[in-house]
């Protein structure tokens, strides 16, 4: 029995075939150190107590569907979040719940997208969007975001894939897998873009409230009411619920004469009879309650802490470089290639994996071209980190393709 031929074209390698192998090799009996994914709870990080409460408690209310867009006090919460940002035309009926921000992305580009249609989308990304691009018909253009500016996006690349066949652009901030952190001048020019060429725009802000060292977070929508943006955030990250899958979109910028896009949206909705409604009791708490991310970014805090370690212990490997993330939980290293000859780095993270029994995610995963990058997640504790890229260094001191 054959998969669809649309599959063939599509990637998603940060769960493909390493990941395998390492779930083989748990299955002959070794214990991989996973740092490949942002997963919070294995390390500890746990669902704040007065989110699990809440949900816990409505669990009798929570029984039937809900509304296809989710539960009224859900998207309230949501709308008075950006307006609190200053979106302030987001309302309740604009904002939609998803099954986490992954079944949501895909619903937005299915609503948009016709076959060779084209989206703009950042290298290196969240691979995510440019699989869904490719499963939706359409073509994921990719431009270039520059590690010698510090993973910022290169704003003449971006403007020159821009052709007639171009329907949106998808912009990460904070970035996944990079860490960057967009300056309020980056994104003016980036939707000075998309407003002259009458793109939608995907603003993926996942990691919103995770950002370090005074950076600060600019919400994509507030600065252009006049260009359809989707807003997409969730409490995956900053609210440590990955497992709930609970995510939101909110729509702006949009005009009469831009409701054919929405009432596709809406359709996908219907179809999908509505998200997972338990988890949706997850949001108002989380987004109108303490927010207890803050102690774990500020020096001290437990991420800030990881990231320093993890940075300094890595960038101190011989060849190894890497731009210190401003944002999100990642840290995505490039090898020199004058000190290391990589020509397949999932070959790398494979024998890495089995020499050192330690799950890392390579660079062309992420839709870059070179085969010399690693991201490491940073949500271990500070000795765990210091273990694996100990373990790393002595890895790459004697490895050769």
């Amino acid at each position: 029995m054959k998969q669809a031929q649309r599959l063939k074209s599509v990637r998603y390698d940060i769960r493909g075939p390493v990941l395998r192998r390492a779930q083989q090799m748990e299955e002959a009996g070794h214990r991989i150190l996973k740092l490949n994914i942002g997963n919070p709870a294995p390390w500890g990080l746990s669902t704040p107590e007065p989110i699990v409460a809440d949900v816990v408690y409505n669990l009798g209310a929570a029984q039937g569907y809900s509304d296809a867009r989710g539960i009224y006090s859900a998207r309230v919460a949501v709308a008075q979040y950006y307006q609190n940002q200053g979106v302030t035309s987001v309302q309740p009926d604009d904002v939609m719940l998803g099954n986490g921000v992954s079944e949501l992305i895909v619903m937005s580009l299915q609503a948009l997208l016709d076959t060779g249609d084209e989206v703009l989308v950042p290298s290196p990304d969240y691979p995510l969007w440019t699989g869904a691009v490719t499963l939706c018909g359409g073509r994921a253009v990719h431009y270039r975001c520059d590690e010698n500016a510090g993973w910022l996006p290169d704003l003449d690349h971006l403007a020159a894939q821009i052709t007639p066949h171009t329907r949106a652009m998808v912009i990460i901030n904070p970035n996944n897998p990079t860490g960057a952190v967009y300056s309020r001048q980056t994104l003016l020019d980036m939707l000075e873009l998309a407003r002259r060429h009458q793109l939608l725009v995907f603003a993926d802000e996942i990691y919103d409230k995770i950002v370090y060292d005074g950076a600060q977070h600019h919400t994509l929508a507030a600065l252009a009411p006049d260009v359809p943006i989707v807003s997409m955030g969730g409490l995956s990250k900053t609210y440590r619920a990955a497992g709930f899958r609970s995510g939101w979109l909110a729509v702006s910028g949009f005009t009469g004469r831009d409701t054919d896009y929405l009432d596709g949206l809406q359709l996908l909705a219907n179809m999908r009879l509505c998200p997972n409604v338990p988890a949706q009791h997850a949001v108002q708490t989380a987004l109108g309650g303490f927010q207890s991310i803050e102690p774990l970014i500020g020096p001290g805090g437990r991420l800030y802490e990881q990231r320093e370690r993890a940075w300094q212990e890595l960038t101190a490997i011989p060849g190894v470089d890497c731009v210190k993330p401003a944002g999100a939980l990642y840290l995505f290293a490039r090898l020199d290639p004058a000190v290391y000859k990589i020509h397949d780095d999932e070959r790398l993270v494979i024998d890495l994996l089995e020499q050192q029994q330690m799950l890392l995610s390579h660079g062309t995963s992420f839709n870059i071209d070179e085969p010399n990058y690693l991201r490491l997640v940073f949500l271990a504790p500070t000795d765990v980190l210091g273990d694996a890229i100990g373990r790393l260094g002595t890895f790459l001191s004697t490895y050769q393709q």
